[in-house]
């Protein structure tokens, strides 16, 4: 394999690229107009425009993506995640013209794609799930039925879901109707499917998701667990690996499980199994993800196994050269997704020109990013700016590290989730490992950061006071200056 597209912007783009260079490989970079300028396009080695600035007229054009493929000689298009890396037609495209897709085959995207079709094998294969429909509902009658044999609180999701959307949670009977009809209405924008399955919501559990590695002669492994329990809107902001929670016992026990997932579904390449755990004890398949994740630099740290190299060796058709009891946890490491978004206003998009932006640096601190100082941050994707990951010897190392790299990143003209993470960082409930997917809806409000932030001021505020007293009663007297000393400035001070 010489030559890989990306099919994909910003950091992901430019995560991929760099891992190529090491191999030897060349790469062509794909923008719309909106990113003509941007950092992963002068990157790679050849670039070619898609289109205008919106994804439908650009990054989700898979046809032209291929066209350009083939053109400029592609062995190999590597789909990032998001845009069209879960899209099964795509991959089966790319294949059908001689390309290599570097992902999962056709059949488990599909099988996985459809969180229906996944939950039917994961019971087939004995597979822990949460109680729920095993098909969709589309008629509210039915739906009241089964929600009142489960119990409520009931979870409304979309079969083609993914990131939050098309998700509902559910009280009484009384809010059904509404909240059905829009789960619906949502799935059906959003992934062209409106269909939409039912399972008892799980009041306070942890989001545990464990990495897996696949190649196409049948051997599988996992790179342990990622915590993803931090989340807003469904949506994961803070990761970290390994799990405060999780015995070696349990570890072993969702490894093996999220194994077995991988191969009911004859995965192949990269691939992250999620779970709910209650109780820290009790766990259920939730779905599976048939791509790279977000979060794949924390399980790079603690197990030194470069994701994207594997991707890439597993789809030249190499045998997986790691051994699973060969990986071993290697310290901690903790992800904070830097968004521009304001976390004091409900974490609604805080689009902005990077009037200034400076990454933090040093031992234990990783940035994967996109972005530029002077740079606009486009609207029309995702309002991700970076991922900032430090990692340490231990859980404690790898937080106090974090929030160092979180107080020496400088970015102006925008709001981001930087205070949210020094915010989670020093929490109680963070810091003892006591903490589920409630985190925010329980411990953050709009006060809380309101309240730092007052507190900074407030030091602030006097200690610029006692500078200038300072000076002027003691620093001026002192300054060998003679047009200082009697100038009429220094004369009203004095008197």
């Amino acid at each position: 394999m010489k030559k890989i597209l990306v099919a994909n912007r910003g950091e992901i783009a430019i995560r991929v690229m760099r891992t190529c260079r090491e191999m030897g490989i060349k790469t062509v970079a794909v923008f719309s107009e909106a990113d003509r300028n941007a950092p992963h396009v002068r990157y790679a080695d050849e670039a070619v425009c898609l289109g205008p600035p919106p994804s439908n007229q650009s990054y989700l054009l898979g046809e032209k993506i291929i066209e350009y493929a083939l053109k400029l000689n592609v062995d190999g298009i590597h789909p990032g995640y998001g845009f069209l890396s879960e899209n099964a037609e795509f991959a089966q495209k790319v294949t059908e013209a001689g390309i290599t897709f570097i992902g999962p085959r056709p059949l488990a995207i599909r099988m996985m794609g459809s969180k229906l079709a996944a939950k039917e094998a994961a019971k087939a294969n004995n597979i822990p799930l949460v109680p729920g429909t095993e098909e969709s509902i589309e008629d509210t009658a039915i739906a009241q039925k089964i929600a009142a044999e489960i119990g409520y609180p009931i979870l409304i999701k979309a079969s083609a879901g993914g990131g939050g959307k098309g998700m509902r949670v559910v009280e009484s009977p009384e809010e059904l109707k509404e909240q059905m009809e829009r789960a619906v209405s949502e799935a059906q924008s959003s992934f062209g499917d409106g269909s939409v399955f039912i399972e008892k919501y799980v009041t306070s559990p942890r989001h545990i998701e464990i990495q897996v590695l696949a190649d196409t002669h049948g051997n599988v492994i996992h790179l342990f667990e990622r915590e993803c329990s931090i989340q807003r809107r469904h949506q994961k902001v803070i990761e970290e690996a390994p799990s405060i929670v999780l015995t070696p016992e349990l570890r072993k026990k969702m490894g093996a499980c999220a194994v077995k997932v991988a191969k009911l579904c004859e995965y192949v390449g990269a691939g992250t199994v999620e779970f709910l755990l209650e109780n820290n004890s009790d766990f259920y398949f939730l779905e599976m993800n048939t791509r790279l994740q977000v979060e794949h630099p924390v399980t790079e740290l603690i197990s030194g196994v470069d994701l994207v190299k594997q991707q890439i060796l597993i789809a030249k058709g190499e045998t997986l050269k790691i051994q699973q009891e060969e990986l071993e946890i290697q310290g901690h490491a903790i992800e904070l997704r830097v968004y521009a978004e304001d976390p004091n206003n409900n974490f609604l998009p805080s689009i902005g020109t990077l009037i200034t932006y400076q990454t933090p640096k040093g031992n234990g601190v990783r940035v994967d990013d996109g972005f530029e100082e002077g740079m606009d941050i486009p609207i029309y994707y995702d309002p991700m700016i970076s991922k900032l990951i430090s990692y340490g010897s231990d859980r404690t190392e790898a937080i106090n590290r974090m929030l160092r790299a979180i107080d020496e990143y400088k970015i102006d003209g925008c709001e981001t989730t930087l205070p949210f993470g020094t915010f989670v960082m020093q929490h109680e409930a963070f810091l003892s490992g006591h903490f589920d997917t409630n985190f925010v809806k329980t411990h953050f409000t709009n006060k809380n950061l309101n309240q730092e932030n007052q507190k900074e001021a407030e030091i602030a505020s006097k200690l610029a006071v006692y500078l200038m007293e300072n000076i002027s009663k003691t620093q001026l007297d002192t300054v060998p200056n003679t047009s200082v000393q009697n100038s009429k400035w220094k004369s009203r001070q004095r008197s």
